[in-house]
């Protein structure tokens, strides 16, 4: 017991409670302590390892689904990204939900929260989202928020882009491509039901009445994320206002728009900034329909996620060990 004391850093009366099946010890140091005695050979068998194993980590990603491709490329490398959660001693798996419905979002929240230890999801701006993610962190149950944060709520942690600093971003490139002249500018949402997306637009509006005061802002439309909904808004936008000369998409399906900007023969014309590097803004950066694409890396994204929930299984600081989350713009010049 002092060897595997002196291998694992910790008291010999640690060794005794981990290899007595005592609690009161946290489940990184059991796991140091295991580690230690198998390679000392003083564990027995493997049978005694797998019994002194902590039961995994079971983690349930809540996703909106839909056609934001990046939403749904984020929730397939959940499942095949399992050989990077195995140093965690988690279970990780994705469960898709109807879009843009809180108490959907709500329901999905206690339902899932009885039978996991956590739950990331894509929050919706909501009283009934609110409550849920209050009663499932009164049970003791950790709520983390991606991509979209929850205003005012018990959620652990929130993983995701400073959502204002990527509006601001997105006017200021929308303001330079176009230059001097004056034009209009459009925005489409998935649904300001999101705080990304309204700090998005927040963001974008600032840096233009600071900026370019000779753009001017045609409102918002919502377009929740779906290709065909982006492309009858973007018809109508571009019908109503010849002399448009930018739109962002807050939100994904940014498809939809450049089908309709390709359909006007506009797509050389107007200025198209978007969010979210998938195999379909790729292919719109390099037929030149698309400026350039806003990101962040999801692998970064679900990782800083498990990282969090374990801190927490460790009893660590919430954050400590989790990365920035840094946002990338991509031209067709800089693609990865």
């Amino acid at each position: 017991m002092v060897d595997i004391a002196r291998s694992a850093q910790v008291s010999t009366a640690t060794v005794d409670r981990v290899l007595n099946r005592r609690p009161g010890v946290r489940d990184a140091t059991v796991q140091r302590v295991l580690k230690a005695a198998g390679e000392l050979d003083y564990l027995p068998g493997p049978a005694l390892y797998a019994a002194l194993t902590p039961p995994p980590l079971r983690l349930v990603f809540l996703l909106p689904a839909g056609t934001n491709r990046f939403i749904r490329m984020l929730g397939d490398m959940v499942g095949y990204s399992q050989e990077h959660w195995a140093p965690f001693n988690v279970q990780c798996r994705t469960v898709f939900i109807e879009s843009f419905n809180p108490h959907e979002l709500a329901d999905a929240l206690r339902s899932h929260g009885q039978r996991c230890d956590g739950i990331a999801m894509m929050a919706l701006e909501h009283p009934a989202v609110r409550e849920a993610v209050a009663a499932l962190a009164a049970r003791g149950l950790p709520v983390v928020t991606l991509i979209s944060d929850l205003t005012n709520s018990k959620r652990a942690a929130f993983v995701g882009l400073d959502n204002r600093a990527a509006g601001r971003t997105a006017g200021y490139l929308i303001g330079r491509f176009i230059g001097a002249r004056a034009a209009k500018v459009a925005l489409i949402a998935g649904s300001l039901s999101y705080k990304a997306h309204e700090e998005r637009e927040a963001g974008f509006l600032h840096v233009i009445d600071e900026m370019f005061p000779r753009l001017e802002v045609v409102g918002l439309r919502e377009g929740q994320d779906d290709a065909d909904k982006n492309h009858r808004q973007t018809r109508a936008l571009l019908e109503q206002h010849p002399d448009m000369g930018g739109i962002y998409n807050i939100g994904g399906a940014s498809d939809g728009v450049a089908r309709a900007l390709k359909e006007a023969g506009r797509e050389q014309k107007v200025v198209f900034i978007g969010h979210g590097l998938t195999p379909d803004t790729r292919a719109l950066l390099i037929d030149g329909s698309m400026d350039a694409v806003i990101t962040q890396s999801p692998h970064t994204t679900l990782m800083n996620c498990v990282r969090i929930f374990t801190n927490l299984r460790d009893r660590r600081e919430a954050l400590s060990g989790v990365e920035t989350t840094r946002s990338q713009v991509i031209f067709r010049e800089n693609l990865p």
